[in-house]
This record gives C-alpha cells, structure tokens and sequence, in this order.
C-alpha cells in the first residue's frame, strides 16, 4: 500500500513538473503586463520541436560525440531559441496593441491567433506527421522497496524545483525582478523612475519562453513523440493551473502545476483513465468556488 502511494507520488511529481514549468510563464507574464498569453501552450511545442532538431543536427553533424553531452548543449540551446521565438511574439503582436493602448479582449484574440499561427504553421512547414525525439541518455530503471523510478523521472522532477528556486531568487532578489514587480503595482508610475518598460518585459518573456522550450526538450525525452498540436491541451491545462494557483503569483503557479499533476494521477489509479480530465476539473472548479482568486491569489481593488 505504501509502494503504491510513493510511486503514484513520484508519478504525480513528474506530471505536475511540465505543468508547472508551463504555467510559471503564464503566471509571470500575467504578473507584468496582465496578459494571458494563450499561445504559451504553442511555445512550449515549438520548443520541443526546436530541442527535436537541435538535437538530430549535433547526433548528425558529430557522430562521436555521448548523448549526455548533445543533451548537455541542446537543453541550453533549446531554451536561448525558445526565448527568441517568445520575444519575437512579443514584439510583432503584443507590443504595438499595447502601445495604441488596445483594449485587453483584443489582445487575448490575438494571443490566440498567434497560438494557431504557430501551430498551423508548424503543420505547414514539417506536415502532419509525428516525429520521435532521439534516445540521448540511457534510462535506467531503479526499484526500490516496490518503487520503480528513472533518472530521467528523477532529473525532470529536480530540475522544476532548481527551475523554481532560480526564478524566485530572480524576482525578489534581483533589480530586474524587482522592475518586474513594480510594474505589477503601477505600471504608469514605474518610467517616472527610470525603469525602462519594454526592457523588463522582453526580459520577462525571455524567462517564460526559455522555461516553456525546457519543458518542451523535458516532455519530449519522456514522452518521445513530438506533433503539431501537442502543446494546446497541456498549455489550457497548465493555463488553467496558474489560475488555480493563483495568476501572477510564481508559488502559484508552481504549486498549481503539481496539484494538477497529483489529481490527475490520482484519478487514473482509481478510476478510469477516461474520467481523468472531468474529475480533475471538477476537482480544480470546487477549488475555485470556494478561493476564486486561487490558492495563493489575492484580490485587488480597482480605483475608479
């Protein structure tokens, strides 16, 4: 029985990991700018795709070399151009909304639009058909006291917490994480002082996006099949765990990635796996009926 629980545990740790590296993106860019980015969920697939051939071309172009040390450049890699593709949203289709002052409805259309872009897009360029991300460590199994578990289980676990400690340190104890959350306050007074806006938010989106391609090189080296339209259903529910974490707050968001990822589980061990997302939901709804701003939300007032 004990077995049993830790190993449902440990399955649940993995699980809620990807949802909690996506849904740090989401909390952090709503956080700044109070922008849902709806096409988070894309990043985070065109971030597996990158880690895909980034990976391919260095097993490619240098046969010899071990996978730990292709995987040791193509996570960095992955996550630089990650940050690069979420920038470029940024500034093609949220800045110039938000400098002709747009109202918030047309920018959550387009970071819609821009979520189908990227995944048509994606359909367009390399077709429909799924692609396996190539085997670069050894995947070792250890059992312990009836608990089996991987490296690759383990690292993804430890490298969402490290993924946390850093980003907790980078905005509450840094300068830029600090602009960060000024703007979060009043995001009218901060150029009084000299913080450039446009800076802090490229910054942020860097952060996020970066964090969005770990996931993705992460998930594809567990679940090794990588196509068009696998970053949507994962990006909504990781959305909607930063929301039950509470939106714009990091422990939020991390600690909804992993409440997700435990009721999930948890409902596949004792129901069947086709009751996974309604009881999961309805669970993650109940929460919200009782702390609509979330776990760790906290309510604010607007001045008219």
């Amino acid at each position: 029985m004990l077995s049993t629980i830790v190993q449902n545990l440990l399955n649940a740790l993995q699980w809620g990991s990807f949802y909690a590296l996506i849904a740090l993106g989401y909390s952090l860019v709503y956080g700044v700018l109070l922008l849902i980015n709806f096409a988070h969920g894309d990043v985070f697939m065109v971030g597996a795709y990158i880690g895909f051939f980034v990976a391919t071309f260095l097993l490619t172009q240098a046969a010899g070399l071990p996978g730990w040390v292709v995987l040791a450049v193509t996570i960095p890699a992955t996550m630089a151009l990650t940050a690069v593709v979420g920038v470029t949203l940024e500034r093609v289709a949220y800045r110039p909304l938000r400098r002709k002052g747009a109202n918030r409805l047309y920018v959550v259309i387009t970071a819609l639009m821009a979520g189908l872009i990227l995944e048509h897009g994606n359909l367009a360029l390399l077709g429909a058909s799924r692609k396996k991300f190539p085997e670069l460590i050894n995947e070792v199994v250890y059992t312990v006291g009836g608990v089996s578990f991987t490296n690759l289980k383990i690292a993804v676990i430890l490298a969402a917490f490290a993924v946390f400690v850093l980003l907790h340190f980078i905005v509450t104890r840094t300068k830029i994480g600090m602009a960060m959350r000024a703007i979060s306050y009043d995001k009218f007074a901060v150029p009084l002082m000299g913080i450039p806006i446009d800076t802090v938010i490229v910054f942020t989106f860097i952060l996020g996006s970066s964090m969005a391609g770990l996931a993705g090189v992460l998930f594809a080296m567990s679940y090794p099949v990588l196509e068009p339209y696998m970053g949507a259903l994962i990006g909504w529910k990781a959305f909607i765990a930063a929301v039950v974490g509470g939106i714009g707050d990091i422990r939020g968001a991390f600690v909804g990635g992993f409440l997700l990822g435990a009721v999930e589980i948890l409902v596949v061990a004792f129901f069947p796996s086709t009751f996974r997302d309604l009881i999961a939901f309805t669970v993650l709804l109940v929460i919200l009926s009782f702390k609509p701003t979330g776990l760790f939300g906290v309510a604010k007032t607007t001045k008219i």
